[in-house]
């Protein structure tokens, strides 16, 4: 029997959450993000249960698919070689909690506001493999995977910055650009050489 990875567990689970509260208000009220509902009851685990929840099936389907392409077959592979699964679990749950914290002091005092989905924990994924895999060719929804991913990063957080100083849909894109830079500096705080060899790659020198 096949061993089930970290990535595939975190799918698994976080699909059967997400299943349940797309048709159970009262979980989907438990668990999402909540400023108000923190600040004033130190629930502070919904930085956490928040990461399980999604919008409608796109949502789920499109950050599930990115997870486990990039998590099943490049980040979680090369985080056990560098320091162990431990590193990996960081790095999924450190992006998830650091990617809604400037969301949370943001909108503490707003009531109406509230927040959902493991998009930055999925960055931080994606941009790790960045970090690791720098010349690998990537894409976005209707762009083919014909970007190298050291241009697609620094195009993608300069779409995040302008996108939520913009605030003109439902999307949280400051949590997609913390959840990103968590991504690339956890890494490299635990193994600060892996910007040299980034580099080394990109250069064609390593």
């Amino acid at each position: 029997m096949t061993q089930i990875t970290i990535t595939v567990g975190i799918i698994i689970l976080t699909c059967l959450v997400s299943f349940t509260a797309f048709s159970n208000d009262k979980i989907m009220n438990d668990l999402i993000m909540w400023p108000v509902e923190m600040k004033a009851r130190n629930q502070w685990y919904r930085f956490i249960t928040s990461g399980f929840l999604h919008a409608d099936w796109m949502h789920l389907l499109f950050n599930m698919f990115t997870l486990y392409i990039f998590g099943q077959q490049i980040v979680e592979p090369g985080c056990e070689q560098l320091s162990g699964k431990w590193m990996y679990l960081v790095l999924y749950f450190g992006g998830m909690v650091v990617a809604d914290i400037p969301s949370y002091l943001k909108h503490r005092n707003d009531y109406q506001y509230r927040s959902l989905g493991a998009s930055g924990a999925v960055s931080a994924v994606v941009f790790a493999g960045i970090l690791f895999y720098p010349t690998m060719k990537m894409g976005f929804f209707f762009v083919p995977p014909i970007i190298p991913a050291y241009i697609f990063g620094p195009l993608y957080l300069m779409y995040c910055i302008y996108a939520a100083k913009q605030s003109r849909d439902n999307v949280n894109h400051d949590a997609h650009l913390w959840g990103a830079l968590f991504g690339l500096a956890f890494p490299l705080a635990l193994h600060p050489y892996l910007l040299p060899r980034m580099i080394g790659l990109i250069m064609g020198t390593y």
